[in-house]
């Protein structure tokens, strides 16, 4: 049985984690905040600053950072995590 991605992240925390990884705010529009890391190559990623985030949209995040970091969903999150 794989595990569970977690049902109480906010959005906050996600851009917290992501700031501990080299990501930089670099816009913030409504309750969306748009992420860069300066690379090389230069990613962006943008997180919508909400309470609990969706699962779907979690991962959709996770994979979009597992795709830039060449890791699978929950190795992404146990990386993100751990940094916390």
């Amino acid at each position: 049985m794989t595990p569970r991605l977690p049902r109480d992240l906010s959005g906050t925390e996600l851009i917290r984690a992501l700031e501990r990884q080299g990501y930089v705010v670099t816009r913030s529009v409504g309750s969306h905040v748009r992420l860069t890391h300066p690379g090389p190559p230069e990613r962006h990623i943008t997180i919508p600053r909400h309470d609990g985030l969706k699962v779907g949209t979690l991962k959709a995040i996770l994979d979009d950072l597992g795709e830039a970091w060449k890791l699978d969903r929950m190795q992404v999150l146990q990386r993100l995590l751990k940094s916390a």
